[in-house]
């Protein structure tokens, strides 16, 4: 069997954000056993896992991203839609666009310490669009 939800997430400010929460509320109640994939239908935007206890590993993300793809790049010449637009979508390439977990006892199977991330690296990205597949 195989169920598909596709939702918007508010707009959320530029940085790493826990979406695990609101990813189940929209996905309604999981499986005993399956699979959830999760994928975002943006090229600015990315999806993770990562740290969901200390909010300073977001923040960290954040610095590390915008050291390692700064604005203003000199060579970049897709720059019409602004100086955070290109840098974005490389971002976007490193972080990914989707993300599998294994559903075990009717809930995701992260580590004690993981969540799902939203990675926006657009100063202003808007409602993110995302599809949910669930696989049983």
């Amino acid at each position: 069997m195989v169920k598909q939800t596709e939702f918007s997430l508010t707009a959320y400010p530029r940085g790493f954000h826990l979406i695990t929460e609101e990813v189940l509320r929209q996905t309604g109640p999981l499986p005993s056993e399956g699979l959830l994939h999760l994928f975002i239908k943006h090229t600015s935007a990315g999806l993770a896992i990562n740290e969901n206890a200390d909010p300073s590993v977001r923040v960290d993300f954040e610095g590390f991203f915008n050291r390692l793809v700064p604005e203003g790049l000199p060579f970049l010449t897709h720059t019409i839609e602004g100086p955070d637009d290109m840098p974005a979508h490389v971002k976007s390439v490193l972080s990914g666009a989707s993300v599998s977990i294994p559903i075990t006892g009717g809930k995701l199977n992260l580590g004690t310490w993981q969540g799902i991330y939203l990675c926006e690296f657009r100063n202003y990205g808007g409602r993110r669009k995302l599809v949910a597949t669930v696989y049983c």
